[in-house]
């Protein structure tokens, strides 16, 4: 069953496809949440609350096609909430499969320490970043999403999602220059 006919069955009372709903989007949510704090904790704790909320509203969800960016908007503004709530930016690192390193040195066990090492070191520069600009490189490089999605989740205009992009990058770009990362891990394209 997709996820509009158990969106629909959700809005109807049915607790079993809102189950079956919750268990397909946890593992997204949850990966979109630690892009976000880059810790476990939080990132199961926003992720629950999401879901509490999710459950909560669906029922005002007139357009179940826009499920995606109306979920991922929820865990967005708990994301915002918790960082105003807190103020704090905690960070852990990313494990090898979630950092922004596209084709990495090796597969051996050196190269693969040294991908972990490069990962914490990314997961540290992106929490230095603006929020605005965190949010939209976590949603693009980890979600795999299209700046038109971002656009959608973040409420904003498709051009402002491109340029704080182009400046969290550059951003990006520039503290792992300071910290002496080699240039052929800078080239991500």
């Amino acid at each position: 069953m997709d996820d509009i006919s158990l969106i629909r069955l959700a809005q109807n009372g049915d607790a079993n496809a809102f189950n079956e709903l919750a268990q397909r989007w946890q593992g997204k949510i949850h990966r979109f949440v630690y892009g976000f704090f880059g810790n476990a904790d939080d990132a199961g704790e926003i992720t629950q609350k999401t879901l509490i909320r999710v459950y909560r509203k669906v029922q005002d969800l007139d357009d179940p096609a826009r499920f995606s960016s109306w979920i991922y908007r929820i865990a967005n503004n708990l994301c915002l909430d918790e960082l105003k709530r807190a103020g704090r930016r905690r960070s852990t690192p990313l494990n090898g499969e979630e950092t922004l390193i596209a084709d990495s040195p090796s597969r051996t066990p050196a190269g693969q320490l040294e991908n972990r090492e490069l990962g914490e070191i990314i997961q540290d520069a992106l929490v230095l970043l603006p929020d605005e600009q965190r949010i939209v490189i976590v949603l693009k490089e980890y979600e795999g999403m299209k700046f038109r999605e971002i656009a959608d989740i973040l409420e904003e205009p498709e051009n402002t999602i491109k340029s704080r992009m182009y400046y969290g990058l550059k951003t990006l770009r520039n503290t792992l220059t300071k910290w002496n990362i080699p240039k052929e891990y800078l080239n991500h394209e």
